[in-house]
């Protein structure tokens, strides 16, 4: 459109109007004098006030959120002796719901008329709650971080202590890595009804999918627990046990031979979730000595502190019984 179309007066207020109305902008004019306050009719509907009610800042005040309204006074109080453009944003109530408002104007009295001074508000909700949304997603990732670390560190603490040689704790410690990170690919967004990370069947299967697909192995594990969902800290805590678990089963147990079998089962116990790990068709398998680490130190801590739950073994003839219970607030978490 060319500057002298924009410059033509009957142009001019219809269409500075609809461009106005397009950009979601509110007018306002303040009385620095009276304190009265005059908005168009998108004022009145961004503010949620009926429209040609007469206002005062006052009155617009009582829709300001509380954890706003002192700042918000003493920046507009401020604006007359600040020079040049001024951006106030606050929150407003309306109904149940909270809105972003973004003010602004020229301060020091620049186009002061008629002691009024004039801006725009407009609802910047959408850019605050992506704003919020990003910092929440910066946060989540730095906590998963430095969760991770965490348990990485005691990992190689606990290996440390079990490991006959350097390559072996290379060994150990490098499946444990990877069962955290299998595990941490499960970690994904579910229906509410599913729960917060991952499918407990979906965690099992990927856990002993390299155990099952080990050529003589094949077909000789089954997995039947309940359909639920499970959080990200329930989800890296099962994944250590079940890898743990399974090497031990592995070097010992159902899995070192062909004959073995292997069947994970999983029920409701009042609020907690029972899991049985039952081996069968292996090598005879006897209870440890005291001390021994073939009922880990890493399960044990894994299960009481971070699951809030127990662990119990079952040395009988036929293959080692492993049962463990959960914390149901603890599993979804």
């Amino acid at each position: 459109m060319s500057s002298s179309k924009l410059s033509d007066p009957e142009w001019g207020y219809e269409d500075l109007r609809r461009a106005i109305d397009a950009a979601g902008v509110a007018l306002w004019s303040w009385n620095v004098d009276t304190d009265s306050l005059a908005m168009d009719p998108h004022g009145y509907e961004l503010w949620d006030i009926p429209p040609g009610e007469e206002l005062t800042f006052e009155r617009l005040s009582e829709k300001i959120h509380p954890a706003d309204m002192d700042r918000v006074r003493e920046a507009f109080t401020a604006t007359r002796a600040v020079t040049g453009a001024y951006e106030i944003d606050f929150r407003t109530r309306v109904g149940p719901d909270v809105r972003w408002i973004s003010a602004r104007g020229q301060g020091s009295d620049v186009g002061i008329v008629g002691r009024s001074m004039t801006g725009i508000f407009i609802d910047i909700t959408g850019r605050k709650q992506a704003e919020e949304g990003h910092e929440l997603l910066a946060g989540e990732m730095s906590h998963r971080v430095k969760n991770l670390l965490a348990i990485a560190a005691g990992l190689t603490k606990i290996t440390s202590r079990t490991s006959t040689s350097i390559d072996d704790m290379s060994k150990q410690l490098t499946q444990r890595l990877i069962a955290l990170g299998r595990a941490h690919d499960l970690v994904r967004p579910l229906p509410d009804s599913q729960g917060k990370a991952a499918l407990m069947g979906d965690l099992f299967s990927v856990l002993l999918a390299p155990y099952d697909d080990d050529g003589a192995f094949a077909g000789r594990i089954r997995v039947a627990v309940p359909r639920m969902g499970i959080g990200e800290a329930a989800a890296t805590g099962l994944a250590l046990v079940v890898h743990e678990l399974a090497t031990n089963s592995l070097k010992y147990g159902a899995l070192s031979v062909e004959s073995g079998r292997l069947d994970i089962s999983g029920s409701s116990n009042g609020n907690d979730i029972q899991i049985v790990w039952s081996e069968d068709g292996g090598p005879e398998v006897t209870a440890p000595e005291a001390g021994d680490s073939y009922g880990s130190e890493l399960i044990r801590q894994t299960i009481e502190h971070q699951l809030g739950g127990s662990i119990s073994y079952d040395w009988c003839e036929s293959g080692l019984i492993v049962t463990l219970l959960i914390g149901g607030e603890q599993l979804s978490s």
